[in-house]
């Protein structure tokens, strides 16, 4: 670890994060019951963290290419997108049912980061359609075809 350019920095520590959030989720997802319910999870959460930490390590020992790392202007592109999977993860989804918080939360990633203008009503029914067009998709996917577990509270 001689040459730790911002970059470099940077790379280390977005994958720390990413393998720390994979092990919890790895975590999680092993001691949950009912343990049926959390195959799959467990299933694509443990090809993660393996993935995770070892983008971890790699960056650690420099064998990665960095690239320029993340500018200032980048970065608060991407926070309202961070604050939106943050409020997903830690209460919508449990709080609202998973399709309607994944509604939600699609539509207004969709919003804030389509280029389409704000002020046309044609591009409101857009990504009305597209998020309604995500959502059906994602049915299909795990009620129908993966039969897996989601958070059901308020709505489903």
């Amino acid at each position: 670890m001689s040459d730790l350019s911002l970059p470099r920095i940077q790379h280390i520590a977005a994958s720390g994060v990413v393998a720390a959030v994979g092990i919890w989720v790895t975590y999680v997802s092993y001691t949950q019951q009912p343990s049926e319910a959390f195959l799959f999870p467990r299933l694509i959460a443990t090809i993660f963290v393996v993935l995770a930490i070892w983008t971890f390590i790699k960056a650690c020992l420099g064998w990665t290419k960095v690239g320029n790392g993340i500018t200032t202007r980048q970065f608060t592109n991407l926070l309202p997108g961070l604050v939106v999977a943050l409020i997903y993860i830690f209460w919508a989804a449990k709080g609202l049912g998973f399709y309607t918080a994944t509604s939600i939360a699609f539509f207004i990633l969709l919003s804030l980061y389509d280029p389409a203008p704000h002020a046309a009503i044609k591009s409101w029914v857009k990504r009305a359609i597209v998020t309604a067009c995500f959502m059906v998709v994602m049915y299909l996917l795990f009620a129908t075809l993966l039969k897996v577990y989601t958070p059901r509270e308020i709505f489903f």
